[in-house]
């Protein structure tokens, strides 16, 4: 590739009118100007300039060079100029994943505060119930809660926030209930669950010391969807097992009851997997720092 340092070389030459001139302007020494000009005539193979012992004048070929060396560099000064922009203020469209039950009650109420902060930011959010991919799926960010981080060598993974499932009722049917709940007399009860594909489910919950607890059963509704489900637990249909922030706001006002609050699933951890730390335009790297603070804060375990 030709050397766009002799380009401005002759471009500051030309302009100022001497090797001398130039070389007080742009700071480059005066053998090193000589040296780029010449190369570059001699890769033109034409005279752009000519010289005396007293001046220096452009060629005709030198002139009709030289405005197209001021476009080029007028084009360069106006990419650096954005690319400045960029890096002062967060603004631009990101791409982000996210699954289904990570959005409700956590990300729902986390991304306004963010785009309010920063109004020149837009955000593309695509749902994807299953593992995204940076390239295929054409995002900046890709959000996930496991039990393990996955990610590669080319991925950054960012941890955000802890989070696991916990048992929740409604008052109305905890109280037509009578008897205190145990982990025993699950299998007795009536049961939501977010398996679709199968008759029975099994929920595999830790307790006290560390316990493992293996409970199948059959429930009464099986369905994916979060709301649903919510719904059909504050309604009284069922015990459900849910990702603690999705039942967090019912908690507090009451319509559902955290029970068996020392059992529950094995804690996994939400996680942000995006490309590299170096490089991220400022509206990403806005986002992910976010997203850092509000989810550790809003998915704190309910029980430790």
């Amino acid at each position: 590739m030709n050397d766009l340092n002799d380009l401005y070389y002759f471009h500051a030459v030309a302009t100022h009118q001497g090797f001398s001139a130039a070389s007080r302007h742009i700071g480059v020494p005066k053998a090193t100007l000589s040296k780029g000009v010449a190369r570059l005539e001699e890769r033109l193979q034409v005279r752009l300039l000519e010289r005396t012992t007293r001046s220096l004048r452009t060629t005709e070929v030198g002139r009709a060079f030289l405005e197209h060396c001021q476009t080029m560099l007028a084009g360069v000064e106006a990419a650096e100029a954005v690319a400045a922009q960029a890096q002062a203020e967060p603004n631009g469209i990101v791409r982000m994943s996210c699954p289904q039950g990570l959005i409700q009650n956590l990300v729902a109420d986390i991304l306004p505060t963010f785009m309010r902060a920063y109004p020149r930011v837009r955000v593309q959010m695509k749902v994807l119930n299953r593992r995204a991919d940076l390239i295929e799926d054409g995002v900046d960010i890709a959000l996930r809660a496991r039990t393990l981080l996955e990610g590669d060598a080319s991925q950054i993974v960012r941890p955000l926030g802890r989070t696991h499932l916990v048992f929740a009722i409604s008052p109305l049917l905890r109280d037509r209930l009578g008897a205190e709940l145990s982990i025993e007399h699950l299998t007795e009860l009536p049961t939501l669950s977010m398996t679709e594909d199968a008759d029975e489910d099994t929920w595999n919950v830790a307790g006290p010391a560390d316990e493992a607890r293996t409970i199948r059963h059959r429930p009464r509704l099986q369905c994916s969807n979060f709301d649903l489900l919510l719904a059909a637990a504050t309604d009284g249909l069922g015990v459900a097992l849910l990702p603690e922030h999705i039942c967090r706001s019912a908690f507090v006002s009451g319509e559902l009851v955290h029970v068996l609050p020392d059992w529950h699933t094995t804690h996994g951890t939400i996680y942000a997997v995006f490309a590299s730390r170096k490089g991220l335009v400022p509206a990403v790297r806005a986002l992910i720092d976010h997203l850092a603070v509000e989810v550790a804060r809003r998915a704190s375990p309910l029980s430790p």
